[in-house]
């Protein structure tokens, strides 16, 4: 079977391989690239249990395999991990190169209903009816042992992707997610321009509302958090973790929500506790 993935680069990197593709994407309806790890275990033919890691703002499908220093641990562990690119490049949408402020411009992980936006910004449908299924159809992975996480706005796009689709995703973990883009400046301002003025519509894309909507533990096994103490956008009231522990409290989820004094939201803070969620997925994945 030919792959309609196309290969830019790949690199040995402890026992496995470091690849980054491009492929045209029928539900962006643009060019899309993304990075993938396969460790040793996949390049021997095993299909292996896989982390979608959602990046941030800024961030491209370069970033976390560059900044975060997972490699080493996954190959170890058996995981592969997949890093797609944030949001949509290129669809010259009115205002879309001075939009990337925190706002409209970066992708959210969701689809977009109102005009400009509609057309392109499709990263929910892009993740979960396109780019996931063709790595399960092309790649050494099994998508029955898939995990999620992600950092800041990927963070966000992490909790609400794994609340939104029961079943898909087995292990949840996040870096400093904007934990309630309802109450904040960001989501307030992306959600209206992606969304409209409906805050109906908006509540099914913040986490802590879907969470405090459930009626049982979506992750009986239990939700990873970290977040800086040192995190301007902590102090900022962008990323409201607290809420996010209200809901899970209330819905009974178990949460371990961790708070490092001395920490900013950069990759030094997501280094320093990454082998943390790596091994929290692999526990949950039966890596």
């Amino acid at each position: 079977m030919s792959s309609p993935l196309e290969l830019l680069s790949a690199h040995a990197c402890h026992g496995g391989r470091q690849h980054f593709y491009r492929h045209a994407s029928a539900q962006i309806g643009l060019p899309m690239k993304f990075s993938l790890f396969l460790p040793p275990q996949a390049l021997a033919g095993a299909q292996v249990p896989a982390l979608l890691y959602l990046a941030g703002l800024t961030c491209t499908e370069e970033t976390f395999p560059i900044k975060a220093q997972a490699q080493r641990l996954a190959a170890e562990l058996g995981l592969a991990l997949i890093a797609p690119d944030t949001s949509p490049r290129g669809a010259n949408a009115p205002g879309e190169s001075e939009a990337w402020d925190f706002g409209v411009g970066a992708g959210f992980y969701l689809d977009a209903t109102e005009a400009p936006w509609a057309p392109h910004w499709r990263m929910e449908s892009y993740l979960l009816r396109e780019l996931l299924p063709l790595l399960g159809t092309h790649q050494p992975i099994d998508l029955q042992r898939l995990g999620i996480f992600g950092h800041s706005m990927g963070g966000h796009g992490a909790l609400t992707l794994a609340l939104r689709h029961p079943g898909v995703f087995k292990s949840l973990s996040a870096f400093a997610p904007i934990a309630s883009p309802m109450q904040c400046a960001w989501g307030r301002k992306a959600f209206t321009g992606y969304l409209g003025n409906d805050t109906t519509a908006w509540a099914a894309h913040d986490a802590s509302a879907l969470m405090a909507a459930q009626t049982q533990a979506p992750y009986p096994q239990g939700i990873l958090v970290d977040q800086g103490l040192d995190d301007k956008f902590l102090a900022d009231q962008q990323l409201l973790p607290e809420a996010f522990e209200a809901a899970c409290a209330q819905a009974g989820q178990p949460l371990l929500l961790r708070r490092h004094a001395g920490y900013d939201h950069g990759y030094y803070f997501i280094q320093s506790f990454m082998d943390d969620h790596l091994r929290h997925h692999a526990r949950q994945l039966g890596a």
